[in-house]
């Protein structure tokens, strides 16, 4: 039934889509001659008539749309009628091209206020962090911090913990001995070496039986991450490089000694790389019984564990009163839609890779287990974030997209005269079935998601 409900607003936030083109047609006189639901791609499932326009419905729902006189070669409306689009002024035609969108927007609005109407109350998008059980060994450092079972964790290394992916992801990237060094420790490091032994050189190989004091205390790298990597909406690449593989043996060698005696095969530069890809501090900030406090550094072990478990919380913001409604809902949408394009921007940049774009299918998949667990709301919701989505999408300037449509009628108004015709079907086409390879991508990826959970 979940699963059912996210099928229905799907196919609403579709259908409300393409009934923004047909209001803003007929409102300036333009004729529809189809409405589709799905793409005209393999059968037609049903249709009927419905006054002058055939509606339709097709075995591929990915999308629908709305077919004017002008679409049809053999359509018997004279090529001067005003019923035509293209006999509109620009104005008008952008104003029916747009609308698609505009309904959109406004159908998120609505969806996004109805939730904080009637359940007063509205996700912040954030989540309390706590400590669970503390199961790690009597040795590890985490015991010497001052952590405690029930503490809220409030930073890791400067990073606001709002969920538990930003801590785990921090704490994973701080394995010890990782392998990742970064120029400034290796300077800083190297230094100190120096310092303790002023008589070596930084490049040339250490003489064979020579001792070389190691600094006790060492520079180290601390590993955080930005806003939008914390809350997942870009991959989290930690700086630096990989350590040499022939330098893991001397990693080994020095590990916890204050003095290494040389077998004749590195340099003093080599000894302050080993020395940098040593630890990684978790530096914790939480807080117990409403007193903040900075915590004792705590180190992850070779894999990347401390030995806590760890309990979430969702944050929510009232929405008692209409004011609180409307600005809370605003909130809510720019927050989300913001974070949204923010993706879909390391998408195009390739910090995010193509095999972890997913479509219509996981939507529905993910949307029915956020229903089965947090309630229709949860739905109702993520159905806004997805019209948003349809709106942001479909302005791109992408030929046999809305925004491509756009891009012709501007390009039109600027040379004053329409784009040829064939041009713009030539182009459409080809960009047409590019989005249909692309779909096909996308549910394929959607389906190797689902099978592998």
């Amino acid at each position: 039934m979940s699963i059912l409900i996210m099928i229905l607003l799907l196919s609403l936030l579709i259908l409300v889509h393409e009934a923004g083109h047909f209001c803003a047609a007929r409102a300036f006189g333009i004729r529809v001659d189809k409405f589709g639901f799905g793409l005209p791609i393999g059968p037609t499932l049903y249709k009927t008539k419905v006054g002058d326009v055939e509606v339709l419905v097709h075995a591929f729902l990915l999308g629908g749309y709305v077919s004017f006189p002008d679409d049809e070669k053999d359509c018997d409306l004279p090529k001067d009628s005003p019923e035509r689009f293209i006999n509109k002024p620009v104005w008008q035609r952008v104003i029916v091209v747009s609308a698609g969108v505009i309904a959109n927007v406004i159908c998120a609005i609505a969806l996004v206020m109805v939730v904080a109407i009637f359940t007063g109350k509205l996700p912040s998008g954030n989540y309390e962090v706590y400590v669970g059980d503390i199961s790690a060994p009597k040795e590890a450092s985490i015991w010497q911090s001052g952590l405690q079972k029930g503490d809220r964790i409030l930073k890791a290394n400067g990073c606001d913990i709002n969920n538990a992916y930003s801590l785990v992801t921090i704490v994973k990237n701080s394995a010890k001995n990782n392998g990742l060094i970064t120029e400034d420790i290796v300077e800083a490091n190297y230094k100190e070496l120096k310092n303790l032994n002023p008589g070596l050189v930084k490049d040339e190989t250490i003489p064979s039986g020579l001792a070389v004091r190691l600094p006790q205390k060492l520079s180290q790298e601390v590993i955080t991450m930005d806003e939008y990597a914390a809350k997942g909406a870009k991959y989290f690449k930690p700086q630096g490089e990989k350590i040499d593989e022939s330098l893991l043996e001397l990693v080994k060698q020095i590990e916890g000694k204050t003095v290494y005696v040389s077998d004749g095969k590195y340099t003093l530069e080599d000894i302050s790389k080993a020395l940098s890809n040593g630890y990684h501090p978790i530096n914790l900030t939480i807080e117990r019984n409403g007193v903040v406090l900075d915590l004792k550094p705590i180190y992850p072990d070779e894999k990347g564990i401390i030995g806590i478990g760890l309990s979430t919380k969702k944050t929510m913001i009232e929405t008692k009163n209409p004011v609180s409604v409307v600005t809370e809902s605003y909130v809510y949408l720019w927050d989300n839609t913001y974070t949204m394009m923010y993706s879909l921007g390391q998408l195009f940049t390739g910090n995010i890779p193509l095999k972890d774009m997913h479509g219509v299918v996981a939507i529905t998949k993910i949307g029915g287990d956020m229903i089965d667990k947090s309630g229709k709301s949860s739905g109702i919701l993520l159905a806004a974030l997805i019209s948003m989505n349809l709106a942001i999408l479909n302005i791109l300037p992408i030929p046999a997209l809305d925004g491509g449509h756009l891009m012709f009628l501007t390009i039109e108004k600027i040379m004053r005269k329409p784009v040829d015709e064939k041009i713009i079907e030539v182009v459409s086409t080809v960009f047409f079935s590019l989005l249909i390879i692309l779909m096909i991508f996308v549910v394929f990826n959607d389906i190797t998601l689902i099978v592998r959970k």
